[in-house]
């Protein structure tokens, strides 16, 4: 059955609504140009009220290894996931200082860039500037015949193309943020929506 991960829970209520859908993994962005940010000891305290089965991944960019080591030694997330320009070298690093999974982003344009071998996982999301959270999709068809790591599908993704992506490509799981989101708040009922839709498609 193919994973769901919520990113960009900021709130009491999106925690809620979390632990009401039960997606796979939920995620806390630790950056501060995004608009979905959030502070570590704030994520922390939504940690507490995240029912157990779910489990929290922690968005970096460029960030040094001491705070992402900080946040994950204080039980906050699970983990890690990179957005920037890290390297296996950095991946490396970070995994002999941290025993939790890493999540490597690529961008995808109109062309795949360079993946990373470290990595437990990647995850594809469209090209921008933001490197991700611009709610564009990418062509599926980029990495229709990728197959050597586990990857997590990113971008643009609501429930009225879920059907659509899950048949062009074999993600290992599907990461939504704006496409469960209402005047730019997360919306219970279409994160309901989204992991029931995932789930009846790959069940």
């Amino acid at each position: 059955m193919v994973k769901v991960k919520i990113c960009g829970l900021q709130t009491q209520a999106d925690i809620e609504a979390a632990n009401r859908s039960q997606p796979d993994y939920i995620g806390f962005i630790f950056v501060k140009q995004s608009k979905r940010s959030i502070l570590p000891d704030h994520a922390n305290r939504l940690r507490q009220l995240l029912n157990k089965p779910i489990q929290a991944v922690g968005v970096f960019v460029n960030e040094e290894h001491a705070r992402i080591v900080d946040i994950a030694q204080a039980g906050t997330i699970d983990l890690v996931q990179l957005h920037g320009d890290e390297d296996d070298n950095y991946i490396h690093t970070l995994k002999k200082a941290l025993e939790i999974p890493v999540i490597k982003a690529v961008s995808v344009g109109k062309k795949v860039e360079a993946s990373s071998q470290s990595a437990d996982y990647l995850l594809f999301d469209t090209e921008t500037v933001e490197r991700g959270g611009s709610g564009q999709a990418f062509d599926w068809g980029l990495i229709s015949e990728f197959n050597k790591q586990p990857f997590f599908l990113a971008g643009g993704l609501n429930t009225e193309n879920i059907q659509a992506a899950l048949a062009v490509v074999q993600p290992f799981a599907l990461d939504v943020s704006s496409g469960v989101e209402t005047d730019g708040k997360k919306d219970p009922q279409k994160m309901r929506d989204f992991v029931e839709k995932v789930r009846e498609q790959t069940r």
